[in-house]
């Protein structure tokens, strides 16, 4: 009897790597959906913070909702890639997974890097958003309310800090400081001993700075997890191709 082909002895080999491809094909499906979380979550979370040191609104979530949105349809490329057994596709999705890796790893290094940066330069913004804080203001001063209410923390580092800005002249400290705000009257937010008991004792500058710090750590934590997993579908999106290739091996 003659020894089976070649093209015989390689497809149980071809099986398995397509079983590990599409296995991996959903669960960088899946990553993408996780990237798409993230990216809302940081809008929501972080842009309040992220307003303080810049007017502007920050891109930083919509990269990474964008992002997840483009793995969550190559993910769905590689499975059918796969299926097909298409040598050429599988060659453009590990060019994707490579170009994908590249980027992560950059994102999750300057957000490693600028987690440090930015806890000094929001600590400083904060306390310049405090003292020029005007109630009808959008910008700046809307973020500052939004921190107090989020982390119930008023002022700088204690609701004292009020005690020298114009606001407080004139209609005392931000509303937002209150723990209950039907218990905060105009009359008991320009008078610091009966708004004592009614507002949030601890500052804002360590909770803001902190807060962001370890936000920011979160996020470049999951790019570097997820960059580095690229790697795995690199591998076995050349390795098939390449023996699909070699054995001229056709779907039936």
């Amino acid at each position: 009897m003659s020894p089976p082909s070649r093209r015989l002895q390689t497809k149980p080999v071809i099986t398995c790597l397509k079983t590990f491809l599409i296995s991996y094909s959903l669960i960088f499906w899946f990553t993408g959906v996780i990237l798409l979380g993230v990216g809302v979550w940081g809008k929501v979370t972080l842009e309040p913070f992220l307003s303080l040191v810049s007017e502007e609104t920050t891109n930083a979530p919509y990269v990474l909702i964008g992002t997840g949105a483009i793995i969550v349809i190559f993910g769905l490329f590689g499975c059918f890639a796969t299926c097909r057994g298409s040598p050429w596709m599988l060659k453009l999705y590990a060019m994707f997974l490579m170009v994908v890796f590249l980027a992560e790893l950059v994102a999750g290094v300057s957000g490693f890097i600028f987690r440090h940066e930015i806890k000094a330069k929001l600590g400083d913004a904060f306390e310049k958003a405090v003292m020029s804080y005007n109630s009808t203001d959008g910008g700046t001063s809307h973020a500052v309310d939004t921190v107090q209410m989020t982390l119930h923390c008023c002022g700088i580092k204690n609701y004292m800090d009020w005690n020298v800005t114009e606001h407080f002249k004139q209609k005392g400290i931000p509303a937002s400081c209150c723990k209950v705000s039907t218990n905060c009257s105009p009359e008991t937010l320009k008078d610091l001993d009966k708004a004592k008991s009614e507002v949030y004792q601890p500052g804002c500058f360590s909770l803001v700075t902190n807060t962001m710090e370890s936000n920011l750590g979160i996020i470049a934590g999951i790019s570097f997890g997820i960059a580095f997993f690229q790697v795995i579908g690199i591998f076995l999106a050349c390795c098939l191709s390449r023996y699909i290739t070699n054995n001229q091996y056709e779907m039936v």
